[in-house]
């Protein structure tokens, strides 16, 4: 059996099938890609094609990994799912409300804009007794995130990195489908970007590193 095209070598899967591609930043140079990635919050309606989220997570799979444990599995959330994930977000979100009708409001809103998703990725790693192995599996598995932001911006679409506690919550757990000796590190959403942000001022390596002899 042969492993799936190396990204390193291949030429580009052919997207054309699916319509005309659109991108957010023409093709460039590894930095500028770094530098140009955005969290995008509001997507068009164009659907993400089976494709395309196949070349994102060969993209991810290529990430350095102490002890080649492969610890990275990939839940592909489809519309019903992602409307259960968001029920699980909105219903916490919705308890921080003491108005009756704006907390259901809430809770129904938040289900509803997960199902409208055009794409959502839930990244899980298979849990470990050993400490070290546990931190350097997450760390690997957090780079693979890296990956598939980067990947997408190649592939002309944007991706929003979300984290947090509902990623135990059982409701959502439920929803992705992760296995009982799994945890959700990471869900990301992509799509095509309906508008680019203004990338937050961040500091320069430099203000944050030391040279030591």
């Amino acid at each position: 059996m042969t492993g799936g095209p190396n990204l390193l070598t291949s030429k580009p899967r052919d997207l054309q099938t699916s319509g005309p591609r659109t991108r957010y930043f023409p093709p460039m140079p590894l930095l500028d890609l770094l530098r140009r990635r955005r969290s995008v919050k509001r997507f068009t309606e164009r659907p993400v094609t089976r494709a395309e989220i196949e070349t994102l997570l060969e993209a991810a799979v290529l990430t350095p990994n102490h002890r080649l444990t492969e610890p990275w599995r990939f839940y592909v959330l489809g519309p019903e799912a992602r409307e259960a994930y968001g029920l699980a977000v909105g219903i916490r979100k919705a308890r921080k409300i003491e108005d009756p009708d704006a907390s259901r409001a809430m809770r129904d809103r938040v289900a509803a804009e997960h199902r409208a998703l055009p794409s959502m990725i839930a990244i899980a790693i298979v849990k470990s007794d050993n400490p070290e192995i546990a931190e350097e599996d997450y760390a690997a598995a957090m780079m693979s995130v890296q990956n598939i932001a980067l990947a997408a911006v190649e592939l002309g679409l944007g991706t929003a990195i979300r984290t947090g506690a509902v990623m135990g919550d059982e409701a959502a757990r439920a929803a992705a489908g992760v296995a009982e000796n799994e945890r959700i590190v990471a869900i990301v959403n992509v799509g095509e970007p309906a508008e680019v942000p203004t990338g937050p001022k961040k500091r320069a390596a430099g203000e944050l590193t030391k040279w030591v002899e």
